[in-house]
């Protein structure tokens, strides 16, 4: 039997020479958020003159994003799944696009007869192990689908790569150019948490019992909501992806994952956003295990575990209940994420609670993001039928199973006060009495 590590060295070179093996007018799907495989990125923009509008598909870029700026549109075409700050102006112009979809089927996407199935994935991955086998690291989600779905492979084989267990990983033999190249792994800078944020994370604190498992998104919101659960007992994760504060909560024996149904003693998630700090806790820990989002986001396994909480953020949210998480009018603004496969997976969720968290208010107070009705164009990500609770620096208003003039009644009283009188006129215009 051939030695891996013969195989490995045959398959060493340059960024810029496995650069040259991507068909110019290709398809290329980056691994995600902070797996995004820098020196591979930056070599595929030193050599851009070989390309013709090669698709670049990404969900969260975490990088400087340089092939979606209108510059290079002559050489890449971004493709979209959640527009982020550096690729936002390309989802919303002619020289990119946005796909929507669910987290959980953006694997489906890259399989034989999907929509995007890739020519070619760009991943980045931790060190070998004695078996010849590498670790998909803080990015499993939808990198490892990519990878087994493409007709070339190219990893940067990174010694700064968390080594993460679960069904995280590829073998030497399924990559076909490897790139060594130890760059620091991409980090999330850890959100201001302000008073509005302390007074939403009380909020949603309250609506979580010992045992829970939780779910929690990205930002200061879902970061203000851990520092509230220090006196919680046996909290469990099943989520898209975690943060530092888990670290501190699962270091205080808060989190201890005893009472989850599935995956017993282990937090579970996708994808991994934060700083050294979580990088570390996390390589080669067995209580963390990472597994692909068509697994860990789809709302049959969510619901398996009970007292799920889900804990997400959004734009806007109308006096029905229909929340837009991804637009801003007519412009994408981000995606749809796993918002709604949590949402989902919670309400089929023995004893589960889904929780939208937002502000009050945005640009400095000037604007109510408890609206009449979402602005002409936006998207409805949860549609009413779906939420639960919505809550504000003003309280918590339980949705699922009231009326429309009930809803109504309960998000204007957590709105903002500068907004009630006039979302009560409109309201009692359309329902006559609230």
């Amino acid at each position: 039997m051939k030695d891996w590590r013969e195989e490995y060295k045959n398959k060493v070179c340059s960024s810029d020479e496995a650069i040259k093996k991507i068909k110019k007018d290709g398809r290329v799907v980056v691994g995600h958020a902070c797996g995004e495989p820098i020196e591979l990125i930056e070599a595929l923009l030193r050599n851009k003159t070989l390309f013709k509008k090669l698709e670049i598909v990404h969900m969260v870029a975490m990088g400087k994003g340089e092939y979606a700026k209108e510059e290079n549109k002559e050489y890449f075409t971004h493709n979209s799944i959640f527009a982020g700050a550096t690729t936002r102006e390309a989802a919303n112009a002619e020289y990119g696009d946005f796909t929507p979809s669910f987290f959980f089927e953006i694997p489906k996407l890259f399989r034989k007869g999907g929509n995007l199935k890739p020519d070619t994935a760009l991943i980045q991955v931790s060190l070998p192990d004695e078996h010849g086998y590498c670790s998909y690291g803080v990015s499993c989600d939808y990198t490892k689908e990519a990878a087994e779905n493409a007709d070339i492979v190219i990893a940067q084989v990174n010694k700064y790569m968390p080594r993460t267990l679960g069904n995280s990983f590829i073998n030497i033999k399924d990559i076909d150019y490897i790139v060594e190249c130890d760059t620091p792994i991409i980090e999330l800078k850890i959100p201001t948490i302000g008073e509005i944020e302390r007074k939403i994370g009380e909020h949603c604190a309250s609506l979580i019992d010992d045992g829970a498992t939780l779910q929690l998104g990205i930002g200061a919101i879902p970061d203000a909501v851990l520092t509230f659960l220090k006196e919680k007992k046996d909290l469990g994760i099943h989520s898209e992806m975690i943060s530092d504060g888990v670290v501190d909560l699962a270091n205080a024996g808060v989190i201890t994952n005893k009472r989850k149904n599935i995956h017993n003693g282990k937090m579970i998630v996708t994808f991994l956003m934060g700083s050294k700090k979580l990088y570390d806790y996390i390589d080669n820990n067995p209580e963390v295990e990472l597994y692909p989002v068509d697994y860990v986001n789809n709302p049959f396994v969510i619901a398996q575990n009970d007292n799920l909480i889900s804990i997400n953020s959004a734009i806007q949210v109308d006096l029905m209940g229909q929340v837009n998480s991804e637009t801003i009018g007519n412009k994408q603004f981000s995606g749809t994420g796993g918002q709604v496969d949590f949402v989902r997976g919670a309400s089929m969720s023995k004893g589960g609670k889904s929780i939208i968290a937002l502000p009050s208010t945005a640009a400095k107070g000037t604007i109510s993001k408890i609206v009449f009705n979402l602005d002409s164009g936006s998207a409805v990500t949860t549609s009413r039928n779906d939420v639960d609770y919505v809550v504000t620096e003003y309280g918590v208003a339980k949705l699922k199973g009231r009326s429309l003039r009930e809803r109504a009644k309960a998000l204007i009283a957590i709105s903002h006060p500068d907004f009630r009188e006039e979302l009560t006129k409109k309201a009692l215009e359309k329902f006559k009495k609230i």
